[in-house]
């Protein structure tokens, strides 16, 4: 590993060392709450912007642009799932790349899709996860969003088995990263504006999201030996039930937006791995 992301993920781990309280939950929830607000406020105040304005663009250059990174992200994925032992899906992602990465002009167009091999999206984390490592608690890093505790430790071996992490002159990869960044970030604008709009505790309702995905995906859509309800916290309809009253009423909120609240959520987040890669590899890359 890389000396000085070795260092932040040490500090990283002290820092929330000292922030720890009582709540098995979300032992951080403190230090998650503060750094959630403030991932907010760059988000209100750059990245959202960016991604509004981003998708004035023509469709096509905006697909072009998600199928050329996705291209990039199959390598590592067809890579995690021969090491969780799925070498149909992992064959799977290789064709992927072959065809798209030839046919597809460099990966702009998804040739693969068409010709009837799935997506995969698969990191080093869910193969521990798969190998039976916990996922630990959930922790919110700076700039990079929700994770948990394991996926924090290996962020830097993902980041690093990125192909564009390669790419250089280095402004050239800058650039890319940044415009990963806002195209990700772009896709969720919709979700995320449901979640802003809803009277909830966004930071509640996005962390059980986040872990319920991870869980999910590990898993591959297979349902948890435990209650969830035990291991994170309360589901969105114990939220909704517990809402204050407003009006001299309680606020309801009606069932078909209860179900689009509960399934859009899972692409922001899902789309949130991604963002985290771009984030880092913009910050530290403009240091250089």
């Amino acid at each position: 590993m890389n000396p000085a992301l070795r260092t932040i993920v040490l500090a990283l781990s002290l820092v929330l060392a000292g922030c720890a309280t009582t709540n098995r939950k979300d032992p951080f929830e403190g230090f998650n709450r503060a750094m959630f607000t403030f991932n907010d406020k760059v988000d209100q105040v750059a990245l959202k912007p960016a991604a509004e304005a981003y998708r004035n663009l023509p469709t096509f250059m905006q697909t072009g642009v998600s199928n050329f990174f996705g291209n990039l992200g199959d390598v590592w994925t067809a890579i995690n799932n021969f090491l969780q032992g799925k070498a149909a899906d992992g064959l799977s992602d290789v064709m992927r790349v072959a065809v798209n990465s030839t046919m597809g002009f460099g990966g702009f167009l998804d040739i693969g899709s068409e010709a009837g091999l799935p997506k995969h999206r698969e990191d080093f984390g869910q193969t521990l996860g798969k190998w039976g490592v916990k996922s630990g608690p959930y922790v919110v890093l700076p700039l990079l969003g929700p994770s948990t505790l394991r996926d924090t430790v290996v962020l830097p071996i993902d980041y690093q088995a990125d192909p564009w992490y390669y790419v250089y002159p280095v402004h050239v990869r800058n650039m890319g990263s940044v415009l990963r960044a806002v195209d990700q970030r772009a896709a969720v604008l919709d979700a995320s504006n449901l979640i802003e709009d809803a009277a909830l505790d966004r930071y509640v309702f996005v962390r059980d999201a986040y872990m319920q995905r991870r869980e999910s995906k590990v898993r591959d859509g297979a349902s948890p030996e435990s209650h969830y309800e035990e291991d994170v916290g309360p589901t969105f309809t114990e939220q909704e039930n517990a809402a204050s009253p407003v009006n001299g009423s309680t606020l309801n909120v009606q069932s078909a937006t209860s179900t689009e609240l509960s399934v859009k959520p899972v692409v922001e987040v899902e789309q949130n791995d991604t963002i985290k890669k771009d984030s880092m590899a913009a910050g530290k890359e403009i240091k250089q």
